[in-house]
């Protein structure tokens, strides 16, 4: 996990709709960037329509939402139409923003180990600089602290 404090590594990924989003395009703006496993499973729809529901919120103070996987452009596109969230879903298939982010781990699952994505969030601040970073997260309960931050 990267530190608070530091500048966040700036990327440029294809949305949703394959239109393509640069950390630096949000300059000026509080960015809630949150790193998850994977597409349709529980936890994480838990966690993207938290966040959904709170869009709203998040967007008065400020912040913009940006959740990032290794799932593809047509894979986020389902997800979001499935539950029309309203937010930007980046797509990482070759996991260079998850690595450079350091979300990329070995994970342990019923004693099999395998590498993926361990669900984290970073606040950036309107400068580009981490103000918060948070790794073990639950999903259910992240989208509510982001907000409770912000305020």
């Amino acid at each position: 996990m990267l530190e608070t404090g530091i500048k966040a590594p700036d990327f440029s990924l294809p949305d949703q709709n394959g239109e393509i989003h640069k950390l630096s395009d949000y300059k000026g703006q509080k960015v809630i960037l949150y790193f998850y496993p994977k597409d349709n499973t529980s936890g994480c729809t838990k966690q993207a329509c938290g966040f959904s529901d709170r869009y709203p919120q998040i967007r008065e103070k400020g912040a913009v939402i940006l959740g990032v996987s290794k799932d593809s452009v047509a894979s986020h596109k389902k997800f979001e139409e499935k539950y029309g969230l309203a937010f930007t879903l980046l797509s990482d298939t070759e996991l260079n923003v998850i690595k450079a982010y350091d979300v990329w781990k070995e994970k342990k699952n019923y004693g099999k180990v395998s590498m993926g994505v361990v669900r984290t969030t970073y606040l950036i601040d309107e400068e580009g600089i981490i103000i918060r970073a948070q790794d073990k997260v639950k999903a259910a309960d992240n989208p509510q602290e982001m907000l409770d931050v912000l305020s």
